[in-house]
């Protein structure tokens, strides 16, 4: 009997289980199940998914290099605290990424790429979910570098988005921000459809910068 090589699941595309703890993680972090300052307790994680430390443990290295978990001595791994000053520094170095991403793709963006980003405009406006709310952003401006053919610039501005999330959230919630940013969404794709590179670049730069003095303005308490 022959078999069915079309229901045959591709086991190399099965996310390890420090895959699956590293996202579960990352995902507490987000949605501020895991506050700033917060120890992450090894044990507990393991004992959680009935694993070993190893894979927790990798998962955290992982997650260290993210930025979004440090170590301290007898501490072990804590929810890294960020400054208001390292806000804006991270926001800063994601409009420079972002908007020379975007300069690198207008080129070569085809009617494919728009109806792609437009789709992803109207899921956003559309979605009730907060916590979707930041991977549909990621997802509609991730569209738009890719076809500056720049996988490892797209990488590395994937990492600062992930550390910048939690932040994300603040922000579209409490700003009510998730008009202003569907807006400016459409204006930028607008602008793309151009072709005008720098003025999209310049506008994309100005969109990310009002939404850190957003967040500055409604972020919760006094930070140092």
């Amino acid at each position: 009997m022959p078999l069915n090589i079309d229901q045959i699941p591709n086991l190399g595309k099965v996310p390890s289980t420090s895959d699956v703890i590293l996202k579960f993680i990352r995902d507490s972090i987000a949605d501020g199940s895991l506050d700033e300052g917060e120890p992450i307790r090894q044990d507990d994680v393991a004992r959680l998914f009935n694993v070993s430390k190893i894979p927790v443990r990798e998962a955290l290295k992982r997650l260290e290099a993210e930025g979004l978990v440090e170590f301290h001595r007898n501490k072990g791994a804590i929810v890294t605290t960020v400054s208001e000053p390292e806000i804006v520094q991270i926001f800063e170095v994601r409009a420079i990424l972002e908007s020379n991403a975007l300069k690198l793709s207008i080129p070569f963006m085809t009617e494919k790429t728009f109806e792609k980003a437009e789709a992803y405009c109207d899921a956003f406006a559309q979605e009730a979910d907060v916590a979707r709310w930041s991977e549909l952003n990621w997802q509609f401006h991730s569209c738009l570098y890719e076809d500056a053919q720049r996988p490892y610039l797209v990488s590395t501005i994937r990492s600062i988005n992930d550390r910048l999330e939690r932040y994300l959230r603040i922000q579209l919630t409490l700003s009510h921000g998730l008009e202003t940013a569907d807006r400016e969404h459409r204006e930028l794709l607008a602008l793309c459809r151009t072709g005008d590179a720098e003025k999209a670049a310049d506008f994309l730069t100005a969109h990310m910068m009002r939404a850190c003095q957003s967040l500055m303005h409604h972020l919760p308490g006094r930070r140092t």
